[in-house]
């Protein structure tokens, strides 16, 4: 072998070394590059799976909130203002037949005024300026339906509303213009001559008709005698709905050791129309109602449907002294009436 040739593989020989020792190096770095995407890789994965379990907890919660968020938003929705106001106003561990109920506060006063106030000979009335408002009759009757005996004979507003309405009634079922209304609204020096002339049994100040809610009414056909109401023949309908339009015979028959008075047919008293239609259903004069209601307190009412209206009646006793905290109801129409004797009694309308 010549020297040019030992030269010649002495050059080769470092060349393939060189290019040997690169292809290492290129072999060692893609094999770096490989474990660090399976490092990478893997991380990944762990980190996407933490992540999948994490957001399919919050999910999960999500959806039990948003059930409840929407259960809670449909019931406020399809229940009556009054339930609403229970669900939404109930304090916790408050009954929700109490939450129902406000109070309205009563002074001593107000026990003697209102359409169930009883005056007979152990009950005075007290003659407070705002109890009543009184009307002319003369000015104010349906006169095509019925008549007034005089110009001065007046009435609380409501009750000659109510007779108003009455009178119609009776005229459009009999076609009848008999009626006369012949007394109404006393004041305590007209009841006093009637006591001390001898045409009443009670003295000034315990006549039912300071009220101004009772009155008599008489008959007086045109071709036939006159004289007081009887439910008789076509009259027999007014004493048959009076009850419906609030009113009661005073004095009815078989009560007379109650009221105080003897019996008399053509003598009413407006009393409200589910009063009415109670004492009608249970026969019973206004002394009687007035005792049978105490029965009752708001947590046990009395139940009384005139047509289709449904009332709920219930009593609640006066202070002795001071102000009293009557509960009514917080979302239905009401009225207060004092009896005049140790209360109050509340009429609720429930529709």
């Amino acid at each position: 072998m010549t020297n040019g040739d030992k030269r010649r593989n002495r050059k080769r020989d470092r060349v393939s070394r060189r290019y040997k020792v690169r292809y290492d190096r290129l072999v060692a770095v893609v094999l770096v590059l490989v474990v660090l995407v399976v490092i990478v890789t893997s991380c990944a994965q762990s980190c996407s799976g933490k992540g999948k379990k994490k957001n399919s907890g919050t999910q999960t919660q999500t959806t039990i909130t948003d059930n409840t968020q929407q259960s809670s938003i449909v019931d406020n929705l399809i229940t009556s203002n009054e339930t609403s106001s229970i669900i939404s106003g109930t304090p916790e561990g408050q009954r929700p037949s109490e939450s129902q109920y406000i109070t309205e506060v009563h002074n001593s006063a107000d026990i003697n005024r209102g359409n169930l106030v009883l005056v007979n000979a152990e009950h005075e009335y007290k003659f407070l300026d705002d109890d009543i408002e009184l009307v002319s009759l003369f000015d104010s009757i349906l006169t095509d339906y019925y008549h007034v005996s005089d110009l001065v004979t007046k009435l609380d507003s409501e009750a000659l509303d109510q007779l108003n309405a009455l009178m119609k009634g009776f005229y459009e079922a009999e076609k009848n213009t008999d009626i006369y209304v012949i007394g109404g609204y006393r004041t305590l020096d007209e009841q006093s001559d009637k006591y001390y002339n001898g045409n009443s049994s009670f003295q000034g100040g315990y006549s039912d008709y300071h009220t101004g809610r009772t009155f008599d009414i008489g008959i007086f056909p045109k071709d036939s005698s006159s004289g007081y109401y009887s439910a008789t023949g076509v009259y027999g309908w007014i004493d048959e709905h009076a009850a419906d339009y609030g009113f009661v015979v005073r004095f009815p028959e078989n009560k007379e050791n109650l009221t105080g008075e003897l019996a008399r047919t053509y003598t009413y008293r407006y009393v409200g129309a589910p009063h009415a239609v109670y004492m009608k259903q249970n026969e019973l004069c206004l002394e009687e109602y007035i005792d049978k209601i105490k029965e009752h307190t708001n947590e046990k009412p009395v139940e009384v449907t005139v047509g289709s209206k449904l009332y709920q009646i219930y009593y609640v006793a006066a202070k002795a002294t001071g102000d009293t905290e009557v509960p009514v109801p917080a979302n239905k129409t009401y009225t207060v009436s004092g009896n005049n004797v140790d209360g109050f009694i509340v009429t609720v309308s429930m529709n």
